[in-house]
């Protein structure tokens, strides 16, 4: 029950967060790029660093930060990972390598998660990127634009970002 309350009381948050997100520079270049992975999902990073790369950008441009529902009890020394329990009921974080990740302006942020995730939303609302790409399945109000690939077919996927940032000369 608590759990769902906390749910509800994040949704909340993102509904904030839209309302004030700037939109004046989406039109950029691709020079910054941005991952927001769900680890359950996804966990082939190396893949996402060498595909952006091969977009022309420098490692250093280059941020992942992933979500984990919970917490593994193994110890890590992963530094750009969030978990639930990171998050308060008023959609507050408590996770200043998350912040820090928030507040970086990419030119293109990319969810690569394709199910809703109220703790993933909170966090693409709440960032100041330029442009935000997402896939079909999660919320629509949250990006500039969403490609209807499964996240899981990388070659796809790589195929269809290129060509729409191309159509939006972005790259």
């Amino acid at each position: 029950m608590f759990e769902k309350l906390k749910r509800k009381s994040l949704k909340k948050k993102i509904n904030r967060n839209l309302i004030s997100r700037d939109l004046s520079q989406r039109n950029t270049k691709l020079r910054t790029l941005g991952y927001l992975v769900n680890e359950d999902m996804f966990q082939d990073y190396e893949q996402l660093f060498e595909f952006s790369t091969e977009l022309g950008l420098q490692p250093k441009d280059i941020k992942i930060f992933t979500f984990i529902e919970v917490k593994k009890k193994i110890p890590t020394l992963r530094q750009n990972q969030i978990n639930n329990k990171d998050f308060t009921w008023s959609g507050e974080i408590h996770n200043q390598n998350a912040l820090e990740f928030l507040d970086i302006p990419f030119d293109v942020l990319v969810g690569f998660y394709s199910e809703e995730n109220v703790f993933l939303d909170i966090m693409m609302s709440r960032s100041k990127a330029n442009f935000k790409l997402g896939f079909e399945g999660s919320d629509s109000r949250l990006y500039d634009l969403i490609l209807s690939v499964d996240p899981m077919d990388f070659e796809r996927f790589k195929v269809e970002f290129k060509k729409y940032l191309s159509v939006l000369k972005k790259i």
